[in-house]
């Protein structure tokens, strides 16, 4: 870490230099990517641009522990320590993982709104809606991570610093509503703006994935009349299709079911990860993101596809999804994927049932049936008289999304956390309340805000 620099005095933000290791990711770096930087053309605008994707590699390294782990899918192996505390629901504020998250999710965000200061420096138009739009993607999908996360928390919509007259207002929470309809402003903006997949390098912001992400920030937010358009216009996008086994997705980069993903470099002391390490390898030691039995048992016997990618052949505890390819075990090159098209076919599926406990729509379920189709499993008759639960689709998003952070905020959205995870939680001997269901905000953050930024309840 080279220029080491204080947003809002909430977090520490890291090096000056940069590349994202996948096609034009891998630029140049800039002299300097604080608010002090000196911006004079397309190039370096575009260069703070690739900055942001490389502050984003950060956000995924523990995240599994924040979601996964807090809900009914994942577990620790020796139930100690500081990765026990998401399993047991007794995450403690000075907990290091939920700090890192606070400030690599901030750290990205300031990133973006280094670059929109300065995007009027761009002559070229179509450049500059194109950056302005990446950085509001990230941006959004930063603030999206957070508030799921957290609750009311800081919005940032602009550069701070100590020394604005408006710094302490931007120390203090906003209310979830807002920092949401902020998003949902953002990526409406991405997705007008942002090229389609065929004209975008794989890792950057398409079209299609501020389209996806809006489309969940609406069913988040419990508009579905918003999110069906969008998701129908998805799911006949004939850019994307989904790989025709479910292995692949994993284990096959670049392939057409990613509508976004961080991409990361096998063997790369820069440009690898190590979550998928602490999952498998490291998993086996420390035991971080194993298989609950409830997970375990709710896996069909004939959905023979899917299992061997949930759960280690090797070892039955441990997940299978990021077996790791390097020559380092802790330099690992599994992308992480954010948003895919299974995902959104769900996703379309849940928009059309609206809230509902059922429905007989047909183009509901076409999209659940060609994720069963993929991996051999029963399907239901596409002439309407079948109908599909709600049940169904929670159960069916658990078992084609485990272990990609999706299972915890499935259950809030669907109104289902609080009984699910109660019965959970009674089943394997710890305590849940509803106040659980929000982490702690970081106590080093809450310190360093004088008392603008106050604590969640129940911690």
């Amino acid at each position: 870490m080279k220029n080491i620099y204080k947003l809002l005095g909430l977090f520490i933000l890291v090096s000056s230099t940069y590349s994202c290791g996948k096609d034009d990711l891998n630029l140049a770096p800039l002299s300097q990517i604080g608010d002090n930087a000196f911006y004079q053309n397309d190039e370096e605008i575009e260069g703070a641009v690739i900055a942001i994707y490389d502050g984003l590699q950060e956000v995924p390294m523990r995240e599994f522990a924040l979601t996964e782990m807090r809900s009914d899918n994942a577990k620790s192996k020796s139930r100690e320590g500081d990765w026990a505390q998401f399993e047991s629901f007794s995450v403690k504020s000075t907990n290091v993982a939920i700090v890192n998250y606070w400030r690599a999710n901030y750290n990205v965000i300031f990133r973006a709104n280094v670059v929109l200061k300065n995007i009027d420096v761009v002559q070229d138009g179509a450049k500059k809606n194109q950056y302005a739009a990446e950085a509001r993607f990230v941006r959004a999908l930063s603030h999206f991570n957070l508030v799921r996360a957290y609750g009311d928390v800081p919005l940032l919509d602009k550069v701070v610093t100590p020394t604005d007259s408006d710094y302490a207002t931007y120390l203090a929470k906003t209310s979830a509503v807002d920092v949401l309809s902020f998003i949902q402003t953002d990526l409406e903006f991405a997705a007008a703006n942002l090229p389609s997949k065929a004209s975008a390098s794989f890792g950057r912001a398409t079209m299609a994935a501020a389209q996806g992400l809006l489309a969940k920030v609406y069913l988040t937010q419990g508009n579905y009349t918003a999110a069906q358009p969008l998701l129908t216009q998805l799911v006949a996008n004939n850019q994307y299709a989904l790989q025709a086994a479910y292995s692949d997705v994993f284990y096959s980069e670049k392939n057409n079911e990613i509508l976004f993903a961080i991409p990361y470099t096998n063997d790369d002391v820069n440009e690898s990860q190590d979550f998928s390490f602490e999952m498998t390898q490291g998993g086996q030691v420390s035991g971080l993101n194993f298989v609950t039995d409830d997970l375990a048992g709710a896996i069909d016997p004939a959905d023979v596809e899917r299992k061997p990618v949930l759960i280690n052949p090797l070892d039955p505890k441990a997940n299978a999804k990021f077996l790791t390819t390097s020559g380092n075990a802790r330099l690992c090159g599994n992308d992480w994927i954010v948003l895919r098209l299974a995902d959104v076919l769900l996703l379309h599926a849940e928009a059309i049932m609206a809230g509902q406990s059922e429905t007989a729509s047909v183009a509901a379920i076409k999209s659940y049936n060609l994720v069963r189709a993929r991996v051999g499993l029963s399907t239901l008759p596409e002439n309407g008289t079948a109908k599909l639960t709600k049940q169904m689709l929670m159960d069916e998003r658990r078992i084609e999304l485990a272990f990609e952070n999706h299972r915890l905020y499935d259950l809030i959205r669907f109104g289902e956390a609080q009984n699910v995870l109660s019965i959970y939680a009674t089943n394997t001997a710890v305590s849940f309340s509803p106040t659980d269901l929000l982490l702690p905000i970081p106590q080093a953050e809450i310190n360093v805000s004088g008392g603008a930024l106050l604590q969640n309840p129940g911690y």
